[in-house]
């Protein structure tokens, strides 16, 4: 059975969740933009489909660690287009880590995240990243690349 991916964007959220694919005649017609709620939290944002990821990746934001009866969780916030802003709670489901562009691998937490796209609802791992850097400074046009070069001067070499 193959399996279709689809990353979730938009203001606060960016995701890439796996999805199993059902037969031919059972197939529903979903765009490269869709809005999707995610639980817990019931917050509606859109999604951005991407058939080759292979990871799930949320944008959240204020990601803190904490201990709940023993068990590692986080509490973060996500953000939607429409400033609506829910702060949720989950276990750690696992550390991921993500291998980056030309990069070393960067570590992740890893959760189990309620995503409904029409009528279908599943619970899939999503690892959280912070991308609120993007937020305000950038618009990233997906038909270019390479566009620019790091040229920052005097900042710390950390």
């Amino acid at each position: 059975m193959k399996t279709l991916y689809f990353l979730l964007a938009i203001a606060g959220v960016i995701s890439l969740v796996p999805t199993p694919l059902v037969t031919a005649q059972n197939k529903q017609v979903v765009g490269w933009l869709e809005e999707i709620r995610i639980y817990p939290g019931n917050l509606v944002v859109i999604a951005k489909l991407d058939t080759g990821a292979k990871n799930s990746s949320l944008n959240a934001s204020n990601i803190t660690e904490f201990t709940r009866n023993g068990e590692q969780w986080v509490r973060f916030h996500v953000t939607n287009r429409y400033s609506k802003t829910v702060t949720i709670e989950r276990k750690v489901h696992r550390m991921a880590k993500i291998k980056r562009h030309g990069g070393r691998a960067q570590p992740r937490y890893s959760i189990l995240l309620g995503i409904c796209l029409g009528s279908f609802y599943k619970e899939v791992e999503v690892n959280l990243a912070d991308r609120s850097f993007l937020a305000g400074n950038f618009i990233v046009d997906p038909s270019t690349k390479y566009t620019t070069k790091p040229i920052c001067i005097g900042m710390s070499k950390e």
